[in-house]
């Protein structure tokens, strides 16, 4: 469709551009009000800065590129559907809610507290994330590539995930998540994937205290487990292949682990299926 141009001005107050449809917004500047965007449709933002807040509610298709979403344009993207961002920087907190079809490509997060949440078909290249605590929450179908992520308790019942290349450092991150698949990636933090269904940790490095307990149908192939990883797989169903020491395996409750080494193994009073679990050394510990 055609667009009507708007360049190199600015709007301030509430919803200047309410139900727009078919704009071009090239080097416009959004000072503090709100809704500036609202209920619009076909919209395009090039070099823009956003310091209004919700700009972008009940939108769709919206390309978003080169722009600015500053600490004060809070809650910028919300009960939208077919949203394009490239190349942009967002400095503001929980960015998008209740998103249908999310393109993220060349974006830096800065604050991205409860970002993502409830969203759904999700493609992201090339993104990092700082402050992210509690990114993705009930989210699904989510295609993620070259990836890092700072902030705790990510993925928490997020379903149908590929990642691949990414650094996560995350503490409880994946709790409670189902169908989720991590190929070439390091993830960090305490307490991974309890709870989980269906996770799959493909060529991962992980450093995690108690990790992957409680989980279902776990399964990692070629993975490596620092020396922080005690106590892991308390109550899991799984299949492990660790190319790696693992300091402590506690209590497995079915399926097999092969590692190079465990420094411990606790089968206790506690263990609800003794000898369900094969588990297999193939190396001596030096």
């Amino acid at each position: 469709m055609t667009h009507t141009r708007i360049s190199d001005t600015f709007f301030e107050g509430e919803r200047p551009l309410y139900a727009s449809l078919g704009l071009r917004l090239e080097g416009v500047r959004f000072y503090p009000g709100e809704s500036p965007v609202k209920e619009s449709r076909d919209i395009e933002a090039y070099k823009c800065t956003f310091m209004s807040k919700y700009p972008f509610w009940h939108n769709d298709r919206t390309l978003i590129k080169d722009c600015l979403f500053t600490v004060y344009s809070r809650a910028a993207i919300w009960y939208s559907k077919n949203v394009r961002m490239i190349d942009t920087l967002v400095e503001a907190p929980k960015m998008f809610r209740e998103i249908d079809g999310l393109y993220l490509e060349n974006v830096r997060l800065t604050s991205a507290a409860e970002c993502c949440w409830n969203c759904r078909n999700l493609e992201l290249r090339h993104v990092d994330v700082k402050g992210g605590d509690y990114m993705f929450m009930h989210s699904e179908n989510i295609e993620i590539s070259d990836f890092r992520l700072q902030g705790n308790y990510s993925f928490q019942d997020a379903k149908n995930v590929v990642i691949r290349n990414a650094h996560l450092d995350s503490k409880d991150a994946f709790w409670e998540t189902e169908n989720v698949t991590v190929y070439d990636s390091v993830i960090i933090g305490e307490y991974l994937g309890w709870h989980s269904k269906n996770l799959r940790l493909v060529n991962c490095k992980i450093s995690s205290t108690q990790a992957l307990c409680y989980a279902t149908n776990l399964v990692m192939e070629r993975c490596e487990m620092d020396e922080n990883c005690d106590l892991c797989f308390e109550y899991s169903t799984l299949e492990a292949e660790i190319n790696s020491h693992v300091t402590s395996v506690k209590n497995p409750q079915g399926g097999s682990i092969t590692a190079h080494s465990i420094g411990e193994i606790i089968i206790d009073e506690n263990c609800r299926r003794p000898g369900a679990c094969h588990i297999r050394v193939t190396r001596q510990i030096i």
